[in-house]
């Protein structure tokens, strides 16, 4: 997960697609069925996810258990929330059934597409109890699972998604007006081409917003408490284990703190996270932050003409202070839950170090010093061996070479 910070202060820093994807329904089982049961099961998700791309709501409604009200009335809200967004594909893999008699546990994924969006798909897990009536099964409960995606909360559990497209991105949004959507998608449109202009690499060109009501809301779809993210701007969601497909990448904006932002600095938050989009494939366990979010930072104000004292002043009140830092910022100054000004400078720093390496051996041997990064078996030497193969130097180099670039751009 990576995200953009803001502190509530005026800033200082910071069309679809022509080919729309086959809709495509259904239900795999990982492996063969240990019990006949499975079988009823998987047709029956079938059904019901043939239903919600057929936008029928009886027959989405028909593999529930008929006298479970309450069930039906929140599976039907959510079938209604879920009416403008834009589909591809919609399946459930079943990976685990436990069976009792008429009754059931299943655990499976949701793999779902944002049709002209998604390369890959969404990946969510969800547990579902199931009951046998006359044979045939039906959905009792339907929950957050405990694998992948989990405990995210989804955007249309929160309320009715509108949406807005744009050339370059689609926005979903939980309690916003349609102007604020289209602003956002005009926002991203602008930020996805500058990064394309940046990164020289091969990625989808466009990028998926959400927009909760609010940033408990946030704070639902992330799975983690609202408090960590109030003076975050937006994050993106994203796996970076290159042992399996990457799923799809979600730009979640908080609606509070980007509220406070200018255009300027809301172009700079979209950006940056659209650059988190564009890099995924080659971020790794191995990235460290200072170079994932400091590349970000670098390309979201890259050609805006700011210059670092304008683009970095908690770093340099902190240099003209005389406390230059003793290295590059560690992962754990990346926390949002730290302190404010601290968080500030671990960006600042981080954008500081990758403009420095730009200007020193060029922007073609940054992304390709941040590529063979990404590309390490292990963290420990992942770094050094990049800078050794790109840009012939050691870490303790660039550390001291970083450390005399502050003060010659800051003091």
């Amino acid at each position: 997960m990576a995200g953009h910070p803001h502190k509530p202060r005026p800033p200082r820093t910071a069309a679809a697609t022509a080919a729309a994807l086959v809709l495509l329904a259904g239900c795999a089982v990982a492996g063969p069925p240990a019990d006949p049961a499975v079988e009823e099961i998987r047709r029956t998700l079938d059904a019901r996810a043939a239903a919600l791309l057929g936008h029928d709501r009886a027959a989405y409604l028909a593999s529930l258990e008929p006298g479970a009200a309450a069930l039906r009335e929140a599976q039907g809200e959510e079938f209604d929330n879920l009416a403008d967004v834009p589909l591809g594909s919609w399946e459930y893999l079943v990976k685990d059934v436990r069976h009792h008699g008429a009754t059931a546990v299943a655990d499976a994924e949701v793999r779902y597409r944002i049709a002209g969006y998604d390369t890959a798909p969404m990946t969510v897990s969800r547990t579902l109890e199931l009951a046998e009536r006359d044979g045939r099964w039906y959905v009792t409960a339907d929950r957050a699972g405990t694998g992948t995606g989990t405990p995210r909360q989804q955007l249309w559990q929160q309320g009715d998604v509108d949406v807005a497209r744009g050339s370059h991105s689609i926005v979903l949004g939980v309690g916003q007006d349609q102007e604020r959507l289209r602003d956002l998608a005009a926002a991203a449109d602008r930020a996805v081409p500058a990064v394309s202009d940046a990164w020289p690499s091969k990625w989808a060109g466009r990028v998926v917003v959400l927009v909760p009501a609010s940033v408990e809301g946030m704070g639902g779809l992330l799975g983690a408490p609202a408090a960590g993210y109030r003076g975050i701007a937006a994050v993106t969601t994203g796996e970076t284990n290159r042992e399996v497909e990457s799923p799809a990448d979600r730009v979640v904006v908080n609606p509070e703190a980007y509220a406070l932002l200018g255009d300027f600095g809301q172009g700079v938050v979209l950006t940056h996270e659209a650059t988190h989009v564009a890099t995924r494939a080659h971020t790794s366990a191995v990235t460290p932050m200072w170079l994932s979010e400091g590349f970000a930072d670098w390309v979201a104000y890259r050609g805006t003409g700011r210059t670092a004292a304008e683009a970095a002043p908690e770093m340099q009140e902190a240099v003209r202070a005389g406390d230059v830092p003793a290295g590059l910022p560690d992962d754990r100054d990346f926390s949002f839950d730290g302190d404010a000004g601290a968080l500030a400078r671990a960006y600042e720093g981080g954008r500081l170090a990758c403009a420095m390496i730009a200007e020193r051996w060029g922007e073609e041997k940054l992304t390709a010093f941040y590529r063979t990064v990404g590309e390490g078996q292990y963290r420990d030497g992942a770094v050094e061996r990049a800078l050794s193969e790109e840009l012939g130097t050691t870490a303790a180099e660039l550390t001291a070479m970083w450390r005399d670039y502050l003060t010659g751009v800051l003091d």
